[in-house]
């Protein structure tokens, strides 16, 4: 189960108790910066074993079938036991494990079948820091998590990329990170941004004029820019949210239609045991993509008292709940690329 959901089972108070560190901020009590040159520092590399070589039942197992691209996959929040450190240590083999049979076996699996995918450890924030933004030691924990993040960007860029088209792709905790290494290194660098195929910056706070060259998209073909949603129960209003980029991924239009479910070429719960076609409608809404409550198991809806940002939210499944259509839409946005350059 996600980090997210150690939230849903108590109050807010006893829960941020739970996963709030013990131990002051320190760069070296984080342990040593990853070391790129290492297989054992991605989660994904192409030629090692992964999670993201899964697939559920019904699909068949991910191979590249368009190797000319590239993803680099960034993934949200695992750390969150009160282990004392601000941020995870490269030396948590079970966090890596608990990832991989998590968020890459949910997420990364996506994109397995889109290109070559590359998804860096890094020493990620503690959930507490998202919780708890004015503690002194938050901005410095995201901070260093950031800067590994970056160096594996850049490692990533200089061995590995060979000048191909890629895909940037994060969700919350990646998500805001992947969308700074956007802002930092590839909004203002013209020859990456024509590599660039798409960024999908799901379940954080991006906007529709988030940067000055790379555009919301705002079809399923377009290429160069980003895509961005929260996904929350049908009828909430969240205004912090109002003017966030919320691209429908039933239709990847900007527009507030409702997209029926028949659109919905399938969803996968956390369990990673099935397809459900037709899970849910979707609907952007100031901000927010309203999705209907599943009635399935495995999709589930937060409710966590005293903090309304995360009411009746589907953050955790933000991918789950689209997991055919991302993959279909990243291999559309591929062909496009190359039918364009």
């Amino acid at each position: 189960m996600y980090g997210w959901l150690l939230l849903a089972a108590a109050g807010l108070s006893s829960c941020l108790s739970s996963i709030r560190p013990i131990r002051r901020f320190s760069v070296a009590g984080a342990g040593p910066a990853p070391d790129y040159t290492r297989a054992a520092s991605w989660a994904v590399l192409p030629g090692y074993p992964s999670a993201a070589q899964k697939a559920p039942p019904g699909l068949p197992p991910p191979a590249p079938t368009d190797t000319v691209a590239d993803v680099f996959y960034l993934y949200p929040t695992m750390y969150f036991w009160r282990l004392g450190r601000w941020n995870a240590p490269m030396r948590l083999r079970r966090l890596h494990r608990y990832t991989g049979r998590t968020s890459i076996r949910a997420q990364a699996s996506i994109f397995a079948g889109v290109g070559r995918v590359y998804a860096p450890h890094y020493r990620q924030a503690t959930l507490y820091t998202y919780f708890d933004k004015e503690h002194p030691a938050s901005k410095p924990a995201q901070e260093l998590a950031y800067a590994d993040v970056k160096a594996a960007f850049q490692y990533y860029l200089a061995h590995h990329n060979h000048g191909r088209p890629f895909i940037l792709a994060g969700h919350s905790q990646g998500g805001y990170h992947a969308t700074r290494l956007l802002h930092e290194l590839v909004d203002n660098n013209p020859q990456l941004r024509k590599q660039l195929i798409a960024a999908y910056l799901i379940g954080c706070q991006a906007k529709p004029d988030e940067y000055q060259h790379l555009p919301a998209l705002r079809d399923s073909l377009q290429t160069g820019g980003i895509i961005a949603w929260n996904t929350a129960r049908r009828g909430t209003d969240y205004p912090p949210y109002h003017g966030l980029l919320a691209t429908n991924p039933l239709t990847w239009t900007l527009d507030s239609a409702n997209a029926p479910a028949a659109l919905n070429r399938g969803g996968v719960p956390l369990s990673f045991k099935r397809l459900d076609p037709h899970l849910t409608a979707a609907q952007s809404h100031r901000g927010i993509l309203w999705v209907d409550d599943p009635h399935r198991a495995g999709y589930p809806r937060l409710h966590i008292p005293g903090l309304k940002a995360l009411s009746a939210s589907y953050h955790i499944v933000d991918y789950n709940l689209f997991y055919l259509n991302v993959r279909e839409n990243a291999r559309a946005r591929v062909r496009a690329w190359l039918r364009q350059h």
